[in-house]
């Protein structure tokens, strides 16, 4: 491997900014801030959403929309001989 022209792979700690949790990974992400994780400074970044606050994660996923789209789809085109093999 040739010396210099790689990026930094070191461990990094993302932090969820709406819950708060830290999550320890490798990465080669560039960042000025750091922050400790059990006992250690890790250069740290955060997050909008990770999979501590995703509703797909979290279990709180709304589905009421899609059912609504496919209904209005089938209303739409049922004189047009479109079936729904459900």
């Amino acid at each position: 491997m040739k010396k210099e022209i790689h990026p930094d792979y070191r461990p990094v700690v993302f932090i969820d900014a709406a819950t708060g949790k830290k999550f320890l990974s490798a990465s080669v992400v560039a960042t000025d801030t750091t922050t400790d994780f059990e006992g250690q400074e890790y250069p740290s970044v955060r997050m909008e959403i990770t999979s501590d606050s995703h509703p797909f994660y979290t279990g709180k996923q709304k589905f009421t929309q899609a059912d609504g789209a496919v209904d209005k789809f089938n209303k739409k085109f049922a004189n047009f001989g479109f079936k729904n093999n459900d």
